[in-house]
């Protein structure tokens, strides 16, 4: 049976408060997955301006016992740094890794359920 990690990807910045939401996302998924059997750790990974990297964070979970990971872009859009940049990080990270699966899903941006609950978020806003 198959171990599955899960790598939050994120841009990065250089004031590190920018990096605390994405901590309680993580914590909310490690949250949910603690009574799964087959879930692996959940980390976070940076394209810049923060750590770990992609490549770093994939590699500590292999070393976690990891077999097959998912890679979620925590982007709003599927910009340069989605289309162009990740792409690249991944085959880097199946390159150095290439007894794991390594799967990308699309920036969370994109999901209809993710806009769903941003629309209620903005009407709760709005009153």
């Amino acid at each position: 049976m198959a171990t599955q990690g899960l790598v939050l990807f994120g841009h990065g910045a250089r004031d590190p408060r920018w990096r605390e939401p994405f901590e309680r996302l993580a914590e909310k998924l490690r949250a949910l997955r603690a009574t799964d059997e087959t879930a692996g750790p959940v980390s976070l990974a940076f394209l810049e301006l923060m750590e770990p990297s992609l490549p770093t964070a994939v590699a500590q979970i292999v070393a976690q016992g990891c077999d097959v990971i998912t890679v979620v872009p925590v982007f709003f859009g599927q910009g340069g740094h989605i289309r162009k940049d990740l792409p690249e990080l991944i085959e880097r990270c199946r390159e150095a890794q290439p007894d794991v699966r390594i799967d990308c899903a699309v920036a969370v941006g994109e999901d209809e359920a993710v806009l769903d609950a941003v629309a209620q978020y903005c009407q709760r806003q709005a009153g």
